[in-house]
């Protein structure tokens, strides 16, 4: 409740004799106008929060706050690593992948990807991509060659579900006829539209054994992608990573 010398003052203020009527209309006119430039001020920090809550929501759900990298080789016993990391207070979850870049073609039209290849129950359990996908079935990602692209980069080169598709690999392989990129044919899963730009054109998802076989790398990943409870503890969780040798 408003204390009784600070009503007087208002109202005192607010109100006026007759004599100055201009005055009062003027007070209201002042209070009207601090009211909408509050009140404005209020409902764009409010949007902004929300947009800027939606942002981290859609950069996160296909990112994790930290990533571990090997820069000496690839990481082996990755399992075992990730379980480690995983002890650590305000460790959410840790996802092994092998990320790499490749093309993707067919029928003549090729674009460049982002390959990130991952455990296909993992993938499941990525709801930013399993509740967006508008095309095909996320339940068939694992049992074969599959990849699952976002729709832009579908739109661009013209593939629906069950289509195949042709991955180049910027590495080469040795063969009898000399240096031969590597190829291989994968079928389209599903297609995904997450509503951002950067991912819906660029990233195609592959089943950790494929990646592996796709990019030679054995029984290795090369990243370890690190989600925490708290993203405010991110620094923490970034120094314990660092002063531990695992």
């Amino acid at each position: 409740m408003v204390p009784y010398f600070e009503r007087f003052i208002a109202f005192r203020y607010l109100g006026s004799k007759r004599k100055e009527g201009l005055i009062s209309v003027i007070a209201w006119f002042s209070l009207i106008g601090i009211a909408l430039g509050v009140a404005t001020l209020i409902i764009v920090m409010s949007v902004m929060n929300g947009f800027r809550a939606e942002l981290l929501t859609r950069i996160l759900g296909l990112n994790g706050h930290i990533t571990v990298y090997d820069r000496r080789a690839p990481i082996k016993d990755f399992n075992q690593l990730a379980l480690r990391i995983g002890e650590i207070p305000s460790v959410l979850y840790v996802t092994p992948q092998i990320q790499g870049q490749a093309m993707i073609m067919i029928d003549g039209k090729a674009t460049g990807v982002l390959i990130r290849g991952l455990d296909p129950l993992i993938m499941q359990n990525k709801s930013l991509i399993s509740k967006n996908i508008v095309v095909g079935k996320l339940k068939e990602f694992g049992s074969g060659a599959d990849v699952v692209i976002g729709k832009r980069l579908a739109d661009r080169i013209g593939v629906t579900p069950g289509d195949k598709v042709l991955l180049i690999s910027p590495t080469s392989s040795t063969t009898a006829f000399g240096n031969m990129p590597r190829i291989k044919a994968f079928k389209v899963a599903a297609v995904f539209n997450v509503g951002m730009y950067e991912y819906d054109s660029t990233f195609a998802y592959l089943p950790l054994r494929q990646a592996q076989l796709f990019f030679k790398s054995g029984d290795t990943v090369n990243a370890l992608e690190v989600e925490i409870k708290n993203p405010a503890k991110v620094e923490v969780v970034r120094e314990t990573l660092e002063k531990n040798t695992f």
